[in-house]
């Protein structure tokens, strides 16, 4: 896999966690797909209570959707949807209150995509109702029935719903690749951390550069 993309220092708590055994490496997917993770209007317009203040990601996911559809390999978006008592949202739904603003009766507007991003007739789309995609919905059997081994996660919000997925991804065998600047949250520490953390842990990490390189390398 190319060096890997997140700035951060090599500092004692990297060196601590290397030590301990973390930071191994991915072997990278030989046919990945590109997750947009409710990449929507809801985190991009400053009317939203949700506006998380990451429109700079939109066109660098736009570019790599592009170079994904170009490479021959599947695109999926996801978003957010909810009855409107919450019933098939849980308990998340009712831990975060801010869901509400993806109920059947909710503003439309705040749970579609921005106009880069709208999905292709050949791309796949899908709603979920809990932070991970994977999780109550048919991705991971969509996947595996298109030969994909792996998946470049995008959208937002890194600590939330992207982190989730990337965990989800690695559980049931697909090699996750987070786009660290495709992602986005409200705040800069929980972004840096998360990212640190996928790091360690349980993904390998690009930019959107590296990414479409990368694809055209296959």
């Amino acid at each position: 896999m190319t060096e890997n993309s997140y700035s951060h220092d090599r500092d004692d708590a990297t060196a601590d966690y290397t030590g301990a055994g973390f930071f191994g490496e991915l072997e990278p997917p030989s046919r990945p797909a590109l997750l947009v993770i409710d990449l929507v209007n809801a985190y991009l317009d400053p009317r939203s209570p949700l506006y998380a203040g990451v429109e700079d990601i939109v066109d660098r996911v736009a570019d790599l959707a592009e170079a994904t559809r170009s490479a021959g390999l599947p695109v999926v978006f996801t978003y957010v949807g909810y009855r409107d008592d919450g019933l098939d949202g849980g308990l998340f739904y009712r831990k975060v209150p801010a869901l509400r603003l993806f109920t059947q009766s909710a503003d439309p507007h705040y749970g579609a995509p921005p106009e880069p991003l709208r999905p292709r007739p050949e791309d796949i789309t899908l709603t979920k109702q809990y932070p991970s995609a994977f999780f109550g919905t048919p991705l991971a059997s969509t996947l595996r029935s298109l030969g994909v081994d792996g998946v470049m996660v995008t959208g937002t919000s890194t600590s939330g719903c992207v982190r989730a997925t990337a965990l989800d991804a690695l559980c049931h065998g697909f090699a996750p690749i987070v786009v660290t600047d495709g992602v986005g949250d409200r705040d800069p520490e929980p972004h840096r951390a998360n990212l640190f953390d996928l790091d360690a842990k349980y993904a390998e990490l690009l930019t959107t550069e590296q990414s479409i390189a990368w694809l055209g390398k296959r």
